[in-house]
């Protein structure tokens, strides 16, 4: 850790990856990264870890692809024993202000976070709470609530121009063709 670098309160954090395992007895880990590309998360500068006392920043000295994935070495951290214990399944952030703005057609999960999501008739289905990745598509988590038409959790695929149709972010509503019965 940086001493006397401070802390990143929660609501400027961005989770982008997280430290899963050590790697090598020299300090490193391994990283599952939530970018896309996966090795973008070395350009998103500077990381925090999540602590038992929140986001507390840390210097990236090093990262590379390794196999099928990546890893990293961080400042402070001298072996495997200091990975292990101090490092892995941490969650790493980065200021939401080191992210670049979303291109045109694209947009980033974050800004989906806690849409309403209506069917094409309108009735709303509940709020979205979490997307994840599968090995076929990605899906939506979405928990209906006391403006819905039920309570229930449903899980929807991400499948932008056959399930997601509208999204506007101003309004704050997802439009998903999807049957409420599931």
């Amino acid at each position: 850790m940086l001493a006397g670098e401070g802390m990143l309160p929660d609501e400027d954090a961005l989770v982008i990856g997280r430290v899963v395992a050590a790697y090598g007895i020299k300090g490193w880990v391994k990283l599952q990264s939530f970018t896309d590309p996966k090795e973008n998360i070395f350009l998103y500068q500077p990381w925090y870890l999540r602590g038992p006392d929140g986001w507390q920043r840390v210097r990236l000295t090093s990262g590379r692809p390794q196999g099928k994935g990546l890893v990293a070495r961080l400042d402070g951290c001298a072996d495997r024993t200091q990975a292990e214990t101090i490092q892995v399944g941490r969650d790493i952030a980065v200021p939401r202000n080191a992210i670049p703005p979303a291109g045109d057609d694209e947009i980033y999960w974050r800004d989906l976070i806690g849409l309403r999501v209506k069917l094409p008739d309108g009735r709303d289905i509940g709020s979205l709470r979490q997307m994840f990745e599968t090995g076929a598509n990605d899906v939506m988590v979405v928990q209906g609530d006391t403006h819905s038409i039920d309570r229930r959790e449903r899980l929807i695929p991400w499948l932008p121009g056959q399930v997601i149709g509208d999204i506007d972010l101003n309004a704050g509503t997802l439009v998903a063709d999807w049957d409420p019965e599931f």
